[in-house]
């Protein structure tokens, strides 16, 4: 017994599977940032800014 995908399964299962990819990349990427920027949200929460600073050269 030969068991076969039709075209369409396999359409599908490639959409299912991209959608699902699609999702957790995003998640990631998301809390990734958040991470990576905290300090900087947190200064901007709290009305501080690094306006003494020299910018970068």
């Amino acid at each position: 017994m030969d068991k076969r995908f039709t075209l369409l399964q396999t359409v599908a299962a490639a959409g299912v599977f991209s959608a699902v990819s699609f999702w957790y990349g995003f998640m990631f990427g998301r809390e990734s940032s958040r991470k990576e920027l905290e300090t900087v949200i947190q200064d901007l929460r709290r009305g501080n800014s690094n306006q003494n600073e020299t910018p970068p050269q």
